[in-house]
C-alpha cells in the first residue's frame, strides 16, 4: 500500500523561546541518579509493616473469622476486620468530583465480614513490627466459607436466575445512541458487514507496584504518603476512616506508572486505618503478585458491529451492540462503558446510528480505568470492521476511510461538533509512508502492512464540571515557583507546567521550581487522568502567569515610558521589542514591584465546559472538551508454518496541537505505542472461575525493549487544540490504534482477519487451518 503524502493545511505557529522545546525535564536528574524517593522507598522511625489478608474464594458467604492467634502473636500491632470497621466503605465513583452527586450503587465495602464477590477480596489488615511477624500473623488468621454459586461470564449474568452479584440484575451501567433512521440507512446499503470482535483483560504492570507509608501527628491529622493518580481521594478516605476531611493529608509521590491502575483508592485507606489504630507510621508494599490481584483491569469486550455501505464505501448505517465485565464491583466501568459507547462508530460521519451497551457484574477480577479507557476496545472493533469492509468491496482501505472520515465542523454521532483539526488522512499516509516498501515474502514468512486510524477524548466528561488550580510566583532573584496538585505519573505532567511558566516568563526552564502533589498545601490540581493535566493545569498555569506577566510588563512600561504592547519578556529580561538593546533585568523589576507593594503571585482557577449530560434516550449532547486524532502503522512478518508474528517496523503519526516539550511528546507515543503493541499480540490475562492464572510477569508477558522494534514517533501540530498555545492531549490517545494496525498487517500479510486479541501464534495457525477449509 503506497500513499501520496499531501502537504498539511496551512496553520499561524507563534514562534516560542521555550515551550516545544526537547528541554531536560526538571525532574530528570533525581531519577537518572536514584535520589528520587518514590512511595516504596520511604521509611520512618517506629514504622511498621502491614499487608491485607485476602479471599481464597471468588463467591461465598464467610462463616467464620477468628483472628484472635493473630492479635496475640508478639510483635502484631494490630488487626482490623470488617466488624471492628462496620461502617469504612469507599466510594468507586468518579474520583475527584467537586459537589457532583454520587453514582448510585458505588459504594464497595473496605474489608468483606460477610460475603466475598471476588478472589483476593480484602477482609482484614494487620500490623507487625517485622516481615516476618507479619507473614506469621496471616498464617494464623483462621476463616471458613460456604460457597456460593459465581457466574464468570457477563452474557450469562444477565439470563434470568443467574447469581445476582450486583442487585438486581447485574446491570451495572447501561447506555445507547440514537442518530437518524437505522432501518433506512440499512436500506440504503448495497453491501451488509456484520462481525463479531471480543476483547481481553490487561494488566497494568507498572514498574512501581502500590505503595505508600502513613502515619498520624500531634495534632490527630492522618498523613498518607502514597503513588496516587488523585489525591483529591482524601475526601474519600476521611469517609471511610471516619475523621474529618481535613484530618487526612495526602503527600502524593513521584508515581512509577500508573496507566489508571492507581486513579481508583488502592492501600490508602489501609494506611489510615493501621495508622489511627496503632498510632503509629505504617508502611504497605504490595508484591507484584499481590497487585495482581489487588487492582483493577482493563475491561474485556465482547463487540458487535453491523455496517451498511454503499459500493463506494460510504457507510449508510451502523449498528453496535457491546457488553463488558466489570467484575465484581462497578468502581468506574460505567463511564469506561460510555467512551466505549460514544466512540463504537470510529471517527467516521455516519447518519444513522445505533449503539446499545452493557457493563455487566461477574465474580470475575473487577475492572477499572486502564490507558484509552475504553477506546482502544472501540478502535480494535471498528477499524477492524473498516478493513473488512475494504476487503469485501475489494477497496483499498485509505479510500474506504477517506469516503467517511470526520472532518472540522463535522459532528459525532452524539451530536458534538469536531471544533479542532481532524487531521485523519494526514496522519494515516504519512504514518503508511514511514513503512517504506513493503518487504517480499519469504518462504512460507509472509510480509504484511496495515494501519489504523483513531479519535479520542482528552479531558474529563463535560457535565462533571471539571476545574483545576494553579499557583505561580516570581521571586525576588527572578526565578519562578509553581504550586499545582498535579500528580506526575513519570509522563511529565509537573515539567509541562513549568516549561509554560518560564515561556510566559521569560525565564529558563532551570529557574523555575514546582510543588506538587500535596492535598493541604498546594492548589488542587484535580487527578492525572482522562488526559487532562496539560488541558486543565497546563491552562491554569499559563492563566496564572500571564497574570503576573502583565504586572510586570504594567511596571515595566512606566520604567521604559513605552506602552505594554512594546515590551517583551525573555532571557530574564524586559526589553523594547523594537529596540532589544534596551532592557530591564528581571531581578531589577521583580525588586521595583516588591518595594512598591505590587504583587508578584497569582492563584488561576481553569474551568473546563460546564454542560449537562446527554440525553439518556438518545445519547444526543456534547461529551468532553476537544478530541486527538491520529493513525499507527505496522509491518509484520508471519510464519505461517509457526504462527509466529514478528513487527518489522511500526510508525506513528499524531496531531497533538502543539508540543509542550518535543522529547516527552516522543515519549508518550512510543511508549503508549508499545504498550498498545503488547495488548494485542502477547499480553495474556488468563481468568478461571474468578481465578487469575497468570498471576505475576513470569506468566504474563509483557514487551520488553528486545521485542519490538523502535516505533518512529512523527509529530504534527495544527495548534488547534483547547489546551494551552492550542496543544492536545497525548498521554491515552498514543495506545488506542496500535493493535488494529497489528492486525490490520496480519490480515494483509495471510488474507485472513481475526478479530480477537492477543493475536497469538495458536489463533493464527487456528485461522490459516479455517481459511484452508473454506
Amino acid at each position: 500500500m503506497k500513499y501520496q503524502v499531501k502537504p498539511l493545511p496551512p496553520v499561524d505557529l507563534p514562534v516560542l523561546r521555550t515551550v516545544g522545546k526537547p528541554l531536560r525535564k526538571v525532574d530528570a536528574m533525581g531519577k537518572a541518579v536514584g535520589a528520587t524517593v518514590y512511595a516504596g522507598d520511604f521509611s520512618m522511625p517506629q514504622m511498621l509493616l502491614g499487608k491485607v489478608f485476602r479471599s481464597k474464594h471468588s463467591s461465598a458467604h464467610i462463616t467464620r473469622l477468628d483472628v484472635s492467634k493473630a492479635r496475640a502473636l508478639t510483635g502484631v500491632a494490630c488487626v482490623i476486620t470488617g466488624f471492628d470497621v462496620p461502617n469504612a466503605r469507599l466510594v468507586s465513583d468518579m474520583p475527584g468530583q467537586t459537589g457532583q452527586k454520587q453514582r448510585t450503587g458505588s459504594d464497595v465495602p473496605v474489608l468483606a465480614s460477610q460475603q466475598v464477590r471476588f478472589y483476593g477480596e480484602p477482609i482484614a489488615l494487620v500490623a507487625a513490627e517485622t516481615q516476618e511477624i507479619l507473614d506469621k500473623a496471616l498464617s494464623l488468621i483462621e476463616i471458613d466459607y460456604e460457597p456460593l454459586p459465581g457466574v464468570y461470564d457477563p452474557q450469562e449474568a444477565i439470563k434470568p436466575g443467574a447469581p445476582v452479584v450486583t442487585p438486581p440484575d447485574n446491570i451495572v451501567a447501561r447506555w445507547k445512541i440514537r442518530k437518524g433512521n437505522l432501518e433506512s440507512g440499512f436500506e440504503q446499503a448495497d453491501l451488509i458487514v456484520e462481525n463479531t470482535f471480543r476483547l481481553p483483560y490487561q494488566e497494568h504492570a507498572y514498574l512501581e507496584p502500590e505503595a505508600g507509608v502513613a502515619w498520624m501527628d500531634e495534632r490527630n491529622v492522618i498523613t498518607i504518603r502514597v503513588s496516587t493518580q488523585v489525591i483529591e481521594h482524601f475526601r474519600t478516605i476521611a469517609r471511610a476512616v471516619g475523621v474529618p476531611q481535613n484530618k487526612i493529608h495526602i503527600q502524593g509521590t513521584m508515581v512509577g506508572g500508573g496507566f489508571g491502575g492507581k486513579e481508583d483508592i488502592t492501600l490508602e485507606i489501609y494506611l489510615a486505618l493501621l495508622a489511627k489504630h496503632t498510632g503509629r507510621p505504617v508502611r504497605m508494599v504490595y508484591t507484584r503478585e499481590e497487585s495482581f490481584l489487588a487492582h483493577s483491569k482493563r475491561h474485556p469486550y465482547v463487540i458487535k458491529h453491523r455496517t451498511g455501505v454503499k459500493k463506494n464505501g460510504l457507510i449508510t448505517a451502523s449498528k453496535v451492540e457491546m457488553i463488558s465485565d466489570s467484575g465484581a464491583y462497578p468502581y468506574l466501568s460505567p463511564y469506561v462503558l460510555l467512551y466505549t459507547t460514544v466512540m463504537a462508530p470510529g471517527p467516521y460521519r455516519i447518519d444513522n446510528v445505533h449503539v446499545d451497551a452493557l457493563s455487566v457484574a461477574t465474580n470475575n477480577p473487577f475492572t477499572s480505568a486502564f490507558r484509552g479507557f475504553g477506546g482502544p476496545q472501540a478502535c480494535f472493533a471498528y477499524e477492524q470492521q473498516m478493513d473488512d469492509i475494504a476487503r469485501q468491496l475489494h477497496l483499498d482501505p485509505l479510500e474506504v476511510r477517506k469516503v467517511n472520515y470526520l472532518r472540522t465542523g463535522d459532528c459525532t454521532a452524539t451530536g458534538q461538533g469536531i471544533e479542532s483539526a481532524a487531521w485523519l488522512e494526514e496522519t494515516a499516509t504519512r504514518a503508511m509512508a514511514a513503512l517504506g516498501e513493503q518487504r517480499p515474502d519469504h518462504g512460507p514468512v509472509k510480509i504484511g502492512q496495515g494501519f489504523s486510524s483513531y479519535f479520542q477524548s482528552y479531558g474529563r466528561i463535560t457535565w462533571l464540571h471539571d476545574t483545576s488550580q494553579s499557583w505561580v510566583g516570581l521571586e525576588l532573584d527572578s526565578t519562578v515557583t509553581v504550586r499545582a496538585g498535579v500528580p506526575d505519573l513519570g509522563a511529565g505532567q509537573a515539567n509541562s507546567l513549568c516549561q509554560i511558566a518560564a515561556e510566559a516568563l521569560g525565564v529558563p526552564l532551570e529557574r523555575v521550581t514546582i510543588y506538587s502533589t500535596d492535598s493541604a498545601l498546594t492548589p488542587l490540581s484535580g487527578t492525572s487522568t482522562a488526559t487532562r493535566q496539560l488541558y486543565m493545569s497546563g491552562n491554569a498555569t499559563l492563566m496564572a502567569a500571564n497574570t503576573v506577566r502583565k504586572v510586570l510588563l504594567s511596571r515595566a512600561s512606566k520604567y521604559f515610558e513605552e506602552e505594554i504592547e512594546a515590551l517583551d519578556i525573555a532571557d530574564g529580561k524586559a526589553f523594547i521589542k523594537n529596540d532589544p538593546s534596551q532592557t530591564l533585568d528581571l531581578v531589577d523589576l521583580a525588586k521595583m514591584c516588591a518595594s512598591e507593594g505590587i504583587h508578584l503571585s497569582n492563584l488561576a482557577l481553569f474551568k473546563a465546559p460546564f454542560t449537562d449530560p446527554i440525553n439518556p434516550e438518545t445519547g444526543q449532547g456534547q461529551v468532553w472538551p476537544d478530541f486527538t486524532f491520529g493513525s499507527f502503522a505496522v509491518e509484520v512478518a508471519v510464519d505461517t508454518e509457526t504462527g509466529e508474528v514478528t513487527i518489522l517496523k511500526a510508525a506513528a503519526c499524531h496531531d497533538i496541537g502543539r508540543a509542550i516539550n518535543w522529547a516527552s511528546a516522543e515519549g508518550q507515543i512510543i511508549g503508549g505505542g508499545m504498550q498498545g503493541l503488547g495488548y494485542s499480540l502477547m499480553e495474556n490475562m488468563v481468568v478461571k472461575e474468578g481465578v487469575i492464572q497468570t498471576p505475576s510477569l513470569s506468566e504474563y508477558l509483557i514487551p520488553t525493549s528486545m521485542d519490538y522494534p523502535d516505533i518512529q514517533a512523527i509529530i504534527l501540530e495544527s495548534g488547534t487544540g483547547v489546551g494551552p498555545y492550542g496543544a492536545k492531549g497525548i498521554g491515552e490517545p498514543s495506545l488506542t490504534p496500535a493493535a488494529p494496525a497489528v492486525a490490520s498487517a496480519i490480515a494483509n500479510a495471510i488474507g485472513v482477519s481475526i478479530h480477537e486479541i492477543p493475536i497469538t501464534p495458536e489463533k493464527v495457525l487456528a485461522a490459516l487451518d479455517q481459511s484452508n477449509k473454506l
